[in-house]
C-alpha cells in the first residue's frame, strides 16, 4: 500500500463522515438558530429549549435515515477489505 492509497481512503473516509454526519449537523445549526432568535425574541433563556429540539432532531433522524447511514458504513467498509486483500 502506498502513500496515494492511502490518502485516497482517508479522503474517502471523511467524505463518508461528512455524507452522514452532515445533514445532522446543518439540521442541528438550523434548529438552533430558530431557537435563538425564538429565545431573543421573546426574552426566555431556558437551556433546556435550546437542547430538546436538537436531540429530537437527531433522534428522528437517526430513526428515519439509519438504514441508509449502515448501508454506507458496510460499503466503505466493503470497499476497505476489498483494497487490503487485493
Amino acid at each position: 500500500m502506498d502513500q496515494n492509497q492511502i490518502i485516497d481512503i482517508l479522503r474517502q473516509g471523511l467524505m463518508v463522515a461528512l455524507r452522514i454526519g452532515g445533514p445532522m449537523l446543518i439540521g442541528g445549526m438550523a434548529i438552533g438558530v430558530m431557537v435563538a432568535i425564538f429565545q431573543a425574541a421573546t426574552q426566555i433563556h431556558e437551556q433546556t429549549l435550546a437542547f430538546v429540539p436538537k436531540l429530537l432532531l437527531v433522534i428522528a433522524f437517526c430513526l428515519l435515515g439509519g438504514q441508509w447511514m449502515l448501508q454506507t458504513l458496510q460499503e466503505f467498509t466493503r470497499m476497505l477489505f476489498t483494497q487490503m486483500l487485493v
